[in-house]
């Protein structure tokens, strides 16, 4: 392990969950806050509404995707959680808030802790992959039972959605994908002094 590295686990020794720093220094929180909004954006502005649920099919999901497999599932989580229920609460789709924070934030979480990018440099790999399946599939699922046993809108007016989302969730990762693809590797090796505030290296 190089110098910088076991500098930085003696650092943030305790502040981290599985070598992803916890929001203990201003990059972090800036990050967050940065794509939380980029998220916010891209989820509020590039929505389909599906009236029958009084949902929205929207493009949010790439970007929290991205998000995660870029920084891992702190900032993933806390970006795609926050970014995506702030597009809920200031539209009209607002009682959809709560499932969204913990749809979106587990979505984040769970790509960005297997996906692994403090161990993995590469343009794209096989656990990105399971990644955004993995993690992508809560999108359709999650919104499934809110709307049918939490809302109490009925499984059959709760399926009505299902096909959208699967789109948005392919969508999202496919594109998810291609993103991180053509920059990764690039960000990661070019601006180590960023990642090794984000999160431990190990490359």
């Amino acid at each position: 392990m190089s110098d910088l590295k076991k500098e930085n686990s003696y650092n943030y020794e305790g502040k981290s969950f599985k070598g992803y720093l916890l929001p203990s220094n201003p990059l972090i929180v800036a990050l967050t806050a940065v794509f939380m909004a980029l998220i916010y954006i891209i989820t509020a502005f590039f929505a389909i509404p599906v009236p029958a649920t009084g949902g929205y099919i929207n493009l949010g999901d790439m970007l929290v995707m991205f998000t995660a497999l870029l920084f891992g599932p702190i900032v993933g989580g806390l970006a795609g959680g926050f970014g995506s229920m702030l597009a809920d609460i200031l539209s009209p789709y607002y009682i959809y808030a709560p499932a969204t924070l913990l749809i979106k934030g587990i979505e984040g979480f769970l790509i960005g802790l297997i996906s692994n990018p403090r161990n993995n440099n590469s343009r794209v790999s096989f656990r990105d992959l399971m990644a955004v399946i993995i993690g992508g599939i809560i999108i359709p699922l999650g919104y499934f039972l809110y709307e049918a046993f939490v809302l109490n809108l009925g499984v059959a007016v709760a399926l009505v959605e299902v096909p959208g989302n699967f789109f948005q969730f392919g969508f999202a990762a496919i594109s998810s994908i291609i993103l991180i693809t053509a920059t990764r590797k690039n960000l990661i090796t070019n601006f180590p002094q960023v990642f090794n505030k984000v999160f431990i290296l190990q490359f």
